[in-house]
Formats: structure tokens, sequence, C-alpha cells
């Protein structure tokens, strides 16, 4: 057992080799067959008539009319036309090209060919060791610590609009966290509380809210219920609060429910103007539940200090929480740089600072800056303003689109209020990419940027919203080439109708010419072999 037990890695590295060996050889062993096949080619061309069947054809093809010649350019032009259009589209839907991806899905294999160095190089890690491309269920969706209310705030952009805000899969991803926070032990579940997790588990928003009723009809202290109305039916903060004080006097003691309500009317006060109660209402639920850091009511804390301008209080905060062992986002990231921009934008500028140097303070503010741009590139442009805003969805994947809208959505107004600040922004925050490697084979500051975020997004986000992509994609080859072929086909189709005579001529001499290297080397060949050697290979 143990023989060959030893034996097996040997017989496997062995097996390993013989592959790598045929796949290497085989591109070589393609050539020399391809080259044969033209050597034989010439040598039968006698037996084969070849000469005449080339006559016969040169003289099919001189009778041919120009007409035929458009006809046969337009068309190319329009197959390659209608092969662009569908190119175009697949790659803005999947972003990669479709041709692209079933000759690497299904050709690759069949020559032997593996992952390029090239590609795994992209996802190495910090360390410098390969990493897996992660996959979209290796992008953790993280649940949106400012998300809006359903009835008062996204139901209203519909009304307004036509248009969802939310998509079904974020929605669905709310379902889930709505079963997992209000539903107790599956094995004791009460009467109201199977009908609520059956509610979380509606699409349409009508038969939630019937079922949430039905619930309160069978015990009229569920909180679950409360909260599902509080979400989904009110059509003002004020009304969603009056509901959630109602579920907070039924929740009892159950820790999900209570954090839950509790932050969500520290959120109603927040949007009602109460900014000092809101605050103090998220202080006193950080230190009654301090090992529920994974909610991140530290942003909810942050976003409202920043309201009433109390800075100080701000940094107090940002000490605590950007800390390299705990887990960053763009709220602790870009927050830290508006601190720090705005103790020198005011008297900030690009003249002046290329004439005489940044100072320490200013280097500090633009290293800030530069550090929140490589964690989440796509913030900037929502904050400079050139990119639209939509509402932020409930779920957001860090580093991704999804987080820069929430971000933004909630934070511009402060960026606007430290006067200067977005000008820094402006002038400093493109910087960042000369100092990433590119293409981002390892990260500056942070892990090198994930490759799923795009896939994720497009799952979080709603259709009408252009996705921010980064790194930004360049065309595929298929693309350009199959472009550069119709434009190619459909200018030879107009010239040959345009001037079918001169571009005869200019044909027979492109061919001529085209050819011409071919007739030469067929004449050494023939000066080089003795005559009887060819006839005893033709009579072969």
């Amino acid at each position: 057992m143990e023989d060959s037990t030893g034996s097996n890695p040997q017989s496997a590295g062995f097996t390993e080799k013989l592959k790598s060996w045929l796949s290497w050889s085989w591109t070589y062993i393609c050539f020399i067959w391809f080259g044969m096949v033209l050597i034989m080619i010439y040598v039968l061309r006698s037996p084969l008539k070849l000469q005449e069947t080339f006559t016969s054809a040169s003289v099919f093809l001189n009778t041919l009319t120009p007409k035929f010649y458009v006809a046969l350019t337009g068309t190319s032009s329009l197959i390659s036309g209608l092969i662009l259009i569908f190119e175009w589209w697949y790659f803005r839907k999947y972003g990669t090209s479709f041709i692209e991806q079933v000759s690497v899905s299904h050709l690759r294999p069949l020559l032997g060919g593996v992952e390029s160095s090239a590609t795994s190089g992209l996802f190495s890690s910090v360390n410098g060791d390969a990493e897996p491309r992660p996959s979209v269920s290796e992008c953790k969706v993280w649940r949106n610590p400012l998300n809006l209310f359903r009835g008062a705030e996204y139901s209203r952009y519909t009304w307004v609009t036509g248009k969802e805000p939310l998509t079904y899969y974020d929605m669905n991803l709310s379902a889930q966290d709505h079963q997992t926070f209000f539903t107790g032990d599956t094995q004791q579940l009460r009467p109201e509380d199977a009908v609520m997790q059956k509610a979380w588990r509606e699409r349409n928003p009508q038969a939630r809210i019937r079922a949430a009723y039905q619930a309160i009809e069978m015990n009229h202290e569920c909180a679950a219920a409360y909260v599902l109305l509080a979400e989904e039916e009110a059509t003002t903060i004020t009304e969603a609060e009056r509901l959630f004080k109602q579920a907070l006097k039924s929740a009892g003691k159950d820790v999900n429910l209570l954090v839950y309500i509790k932050r969500r009317l520290a959120m109603c006060a927040r949007k009602l103007g109460r900014i000092k109660e809101a605050v103090k209402m998220m202080r006193d639920l950080m230190k009654e539940f301090p090992l529920l850091g994974m909610l991140n009511i530290h942003e909810n804390l942050l976003e409202a200090l920043l309201e009433l301008q109390a800075y100080a209080d701000v940094q107090a905060v940002l000490a605590k929480y950007d800390d390299i062992s705990l887990p960053k986002s763009a709220t602790i990231c870009y927050t830290s740089a508006l601190l720090k921009a705005r103790a020198v934008s005011d008297k900030f500028s690009p003249e002046a600072a290329s004439r005489r140097g940044l100072s320490t303070a200013e280097m500090n503010a633009v290293e800030a800056i530069h550090r929140a741009v490589e964690f989440n590139p796509h913030v900037p442009k929502y904050l400079l303003e050139m990119k639209s805003l939509i509402l932020p969805p409930e779920h957001i994947l860090k580093r991704g689109d999804s987080e820069a809208v929430a971000y933004a959505f909630f934070h511009l107004q402060h960026w606007k209020r430290a006067e200067g600040a977005l000008n820094l922004l402006h002038c400093t925050w493109e910087g960042t990419f000369r100092i990433i490697p590119y293409p981002l084979e390892k990260g500056h500051l942070f892990y090198p940027y994930p490759g799923c975020t795009e896939t994720a997004d497009r799952e979080l986000l709603p259709s009408f919203h252009e996705v921010s992509v980064y790194p930004k994609k360049e065309l595929p080859f298929f693309i350009l080439f199959t472009a550069g072929l119709c434009s190619f086909t459909a200018m030879l189709a107009m010239l040959t109708h345009q001037f079918p005579e001169l571009m005869g001529v200019f044909a027979k001499a492109f061919f001529s010419t085209l050819f011409a290297p071919l007739g030469f080397f067929a004449d050494k060949m023939e000066s080089f072999m003795p005559s009887s050697f060819w006839h005893q290979l033709t009579r072969i």
C-alpha cells in the first residue's frame, strides 16, 4: 500500500509533464503540418489540374459585373455590422465580448490552453501571493446603515417618477434580513410569527401589509408587524416614528427587535431635524449593545455629527473605528479625508501649491484623499456632481458603485459645507491612479480592487442607473475588428459602385502584388530542386 501510494505523485507528475509538453508542441506541430500540406498541394498541382482550375476561375471572375462585387461587399458590410451591434450590446450588458467568451470557454480547452499569468496576477494578494479571482458569491453584500424608508421615501419616488428605485435582488436580501432579525426560535413559532415569516417573503407590498394587519389581529403586541407597517405603509416619517414607538412598546426583550427599532427611531429623529436627540439615541444604543459593531451604527452617528458640525466628536469616533484591524468603508475613509481637507481647503490654491509646494497639513489632506479614492474610486464623481445621483439601495457592496451612491447621497451636503473641500478633491483625486500599480497587480494601501463589483452592483442598482465601472474596461478586440471590417467593406462597396473600372484595375494590381511572393517562392523551389525529383513525386 505504501509503495503504491508513494508512486502516485511520480506518475501524476509525469502525466502533468507529458500534458504540458503536448500543449507546448501542439502549436509547432500545426505549423509543420500546414507547411507540409502547402508543399504537397504545390507538388501535386499537375495531377490535380490546379493550373487549369485557377485559369477557369479567373475567367469566371473576369466575366462578373461590378454589380456583383457591390452586392458582395455590401452584404459583408451588413453582416459585420450586425455582428458589431450584437457584440456592443453584449459588452455593455455583460462587460465582455461574446466571441471572446466563447473562444476562451470552448476553444482554449481543446487547444490545451491555460489561464495566462497576467490574468492571475490581477488578483494577487498584498504579500504577492496569487489569489483566485473572487466570484459574485465572495463579494460580501452589507446592509446599508442609512437605508431609506420604503413607504415614506422610496414609494414617493416611484409615485413621482414611475421608476422603481429598488431591484428585486435588493428587496429579496432585505426580506432575508428581516426573517433573520425578527423570527426567533423556529421550534417555538407563535401563530403571528408564522404569518410574519410568510409576510417578509411576499413580493407584493400590499400583500405584506395585509399580512401585518392579520398578525396584529392575532396579537396586538406583535412588534414585527408594526415594524413592517412603519417601513412600508407609513407615507411620512412622522407616521413611521409613531409606529416604531408602538413596536418598541411590544418588543419585550428581543435584542434584534430592540436594536433595529431604536436605530430606526434615531434615524426618524435625524430626518425630522431633532439631530441632538438622534445623536444621544445612537450613543446610548452603542453603549447598550457594544458587541453589535457589524451593524455599523457608528456610520449613522458620524453623519449626524457632521450635520451638527461637531467635528471634534467626529474625529473621536474616527479614532475608535478607523483602525487597521477593523473593516473599512467609504464613510470612514472619506470622512477622515473631509476632516483633513477642511483644515486646509479654505486657503488652498493649486497655483500657489505648485509654486511653493505642499505644506505638511496639505500633504496629509492629499494623502487622505488618495487613501479614500483607492478604497472606493467611484465616490468622487458623485461628490463633484460629474455623475447624477439616485436613491441609495438597501444593500451596498463595499468599494463598489452601490456604496459610492449611498455615501454621496447622505454626505454630499457635508462636503459642500466645508469651504474649498470639493475644490481640493477636484484637484487631487485623479492623482490616486498614478500611485496604484497598474494593472492593479497589488494595492497600495488596500488589497487589490476586487473584480466582482460590477456584476454585484448591477444586481443591487436599478437598470436606469449607469453603473460606474473600475478599472475602465477597454473595448474587446473583436468589437474593434468587426467595426473596422464593417467600415472597410462599406467603403469598398461604395467605391466599387461609383468607380467600377478604377476599382477593377486596383483589385488586379492588389492581387498580383499579393501573390507575387508566392510566385517567387515557387520559381526558387523549381530552380533549386531537379526536375526529375518533381517528376518522380508526381508519379507517386
